[in-house]
């Protein structure tokens, strides 16, 4: 089945094409602009009637309407300048006003209760209504920070840690570098958020790989590889810091105070860092401890086929490895060494070190010992138990 594009629309005649859109907002602000100024012409003119035809002050008609024409051109004046200000600054001259107009009523109360002569009074009671008003719309305006929102929300509500860019960031350690193992954790989408690495960390790690010891040296760069291996991945981000806390020259107790800083987790492989950062309430992801979590389950009874390395330290035993290192105990097997069997499990143990499982030779595949030898380990079915998939 084919598909065809649908036919485009005849183009329309040009008085029946839409406007521009782009044109609506200038000619809304032009109309806005012209109807402030007719506004202004109004105010001015009304000013200019309303002084002629009262006469203030005893003046003429022509002095009155001059007078107007000065009053309302010092109005227009007011408003230009004040349409610039901050709506926080005119909101806190304001209220600054206001209070500064209360206070001098307060002193008027007070001078008029005196027994000075009536101009003395009056000019006292003026000066302060001047004084009050002015200091209070000058130190509102300057202290309008107080009436924004967010200040008011910070007054009523609990203090809140600014946030930071790298909030969601993981601090990555030179063990976890060097270990190597944080690249295919990366490849598999288990981390996410940018990767930080502070300038101290690569310091530290061209120093292992500077070093005069071959093993040193090899480990650190191994470390620099992964870092470079990490950064061409498309799928992570990995971010360079400069900075450096001068607090101290342990690169255990810098990650721990950048990582307090930055709100940021630590990706390490040290123990003592762990706990360290731990007690102080900073998330630290483990990659030994991922690497226990993942290692597969193996039940009692199950049947597994593995490669007897050596020997153990009982009698008649004999010691395999499965590929995430899991140490395997079989009792019977120390005849079979540097040959693959199968065994059935008969207990699993959990050590600080990680898990150590114990089975025995599984006697019913008589052609065990003829099976070639195999790196890793396999699960294999037994009659009265479920198989186990890859």
């Amino acid at each position: 089945m084919s598909r065809t594009l649908p036919e485009l629309p005849e183009s329309l005649p040009t008085e029946d094409r839409p406007r521009n859109l782009a044109s609506i907002p200038k000619s809304s602000a032009a109309s806005r602009l012209w109807n402030a100024w007719l506004l202004r012409i109004f105010l001015i003119a009304a000013f200019c009637a309303i002084t002629v035809s009262l006469a203030p002050f005893g003046l003429h008609r022509w002095a009155a309407a001059g007078a107007g024409f000065a009053l309302s051109l010092a109005i227009v004046v007011a408003e230009y300048r004040l349409r610039s200000s901050p709506a926080a600054a005119l909101l806190g001259g304001v209220m600054g006003g206001l209070c500064g107009a209360l206070a001098a009523l307060l002193v008027a109360i007070l001078i008029f209760g005196t027994s000075a002569p009536e101009p003395t009074k009056s000019f006292l009671a003026y000066a302060a209504l001047l004084a009050f008003g002015y200091v209070g719309i000058m130190l509102g305006s300057q202290k309008a920070i107080f009436f924004r929102p967010e200040s008011l929300q910070g007054t009523l509500r609990p203090h809140v840690a600014p946030y930071s860019e790298h909030e969601d960031g993981k601090l990555l350690d030179t063990s976890v570098l060097i270990d190597g193992r944080i690249a295919e954790i990366c490849e598999a989408h288990f981390l996410d958020g940018p990767l930080l690495v502070p300038q101290f960390v690569l310091h530290e790690l061209q120093m292992i790989a500077d070093s005069a010891d071959s093993m040193r040296r090899q480990r650190g760069r191994r470390g620099l590889e992964v870092l470079q291996r990490i950064q061409k991945m498309q799928t992570i981000e990995v971010r360079i810091l400069d900075d450096n806390p001068n607090s101290s020259n342990e690169v255990d107790r810098k990650l721990v105070e950048l990582a307090l800083r930055l709100h940021a987790k630590i990706v390490t492989n040290d123990f003592n860092l762990n706990k360290v950062a731990s007690v102080q309430g900073i998330g630290v992801l483990n990659v030994n401890l991922l690497a226990n979590a993942v290692r597969p389950a193996f039940l009692p009874g199950e049947g597994m086929r593995v490669f007897i390395l050596r020997e153990g330290k009982e009698v008649n035993q004999g010691v395999a490895y499965l590929e995430d290192g899991t140490m395997v105990v079989v009792d019977g097997a120390r005849r079979l060494i540097n040959k693959t069997v199968d065994i059935l499990v008969t207990s699993v143990h959990q050590t600080p070190a990680g898990k150590m499982i114990f089975g025995r030779i599984d006697e019913h595949n008589d052609a065990a010992p003829n099976i070639k030898p195999a790196a890793g380990a396999s699960r294999t079915s037994r009659p009265g138990f479920s198989e186990s998939a890859e």
